[in-house]
């Protein structure tokens, strides 16, 4: 990576970080809400990832993972993935649903429900963050929920898009309830032609 290339990524990632502590925080006001419960969401920092460290990244492309998956279209094109490692996502479930952790034990019809709109008011608040911040304006898609091998689910994600970035924008997040907290990986993969467009975009004034 050339001096420029890593002042134009600083610059990026600098900008994602101030559209994730917004995104973050109103996606935990609208998920308490909607649980009736007070949950916290927390992304200590961003980073630009190469797609082919992810497997690894995640413990090996052969562990069980959750994954929540949104297309994005509009001005910005791509997708978005919350990834949680599966006995994490049962006790995300325990969480949510406030009953004892070890509770969940297969991810049902009402388990599913409950990840696939956790994943889509957390991915669709941090898109209305992004417009907030720059103005450039996108839509998810309805939620998809995969319950399969980490390799598998990336595999899923690349093969949907024709043209994607080599790398992906991972969050680090954490969702707490009490003294409960899970971790996991929120993706934001955008195309070339999204990636040029928030590295340029000027930050809207308040």
């Amino acid at each position: 990576m050339t001096p420029d290339e890593r002042k134009v990524d600083e610059n990026l990632l600098a900008k994602m970080r101030i559209v994730a502590a917004r995104g973050f925080s109103n996606s935990a006001q609208g998920l308490s809400q909607m649980i009736g419960q007070d949950l916290s969401v927390h992304s200590p920092d961003v980073d630009m990832v190469p797609l082919a460290d992810i497997p690894e990244i995640l413990g090996g492309p052969d562990n069980d993972a959750v994954g929540v998956y949104l297309r994005v279209d509009g001005e910005l094109i791509g997708q978005i993935m919350l990834v949680i490692p599966y006995q994490q996502a049962l006790e995300f479930c325990d969480m949510v649903m406030d009953v004892p952790s070890g509770t969940t034990k297969e991810f049902g019809r009402m388990e599913r429900s409950a990840l696939a709109e956790i994943g889509n008011l957390t991915g669709s608040f941090f898109l209305n963050a992004i417009y907030e911040i720059t103005g450039l304006s996108s839509h998810p898609s309805p939620p998809a929920v995969m319950v399969d091998m980490v390799g598998s689910i990336l595999d899923v994600v690349i093969a949907t898009m024709g043209a994607i970035s080599d790398h992906i924008m991972m969050f680090k997040a954490s969702f707490q309830i009490g003294d409960r907290k899970i971790q996991a990986d929120f993706w934001i993969i955008p195309d070339p032609v999204t990636l040029e467009k928030l590295t340029v975009a000027e930050m809207k004034k308040e």
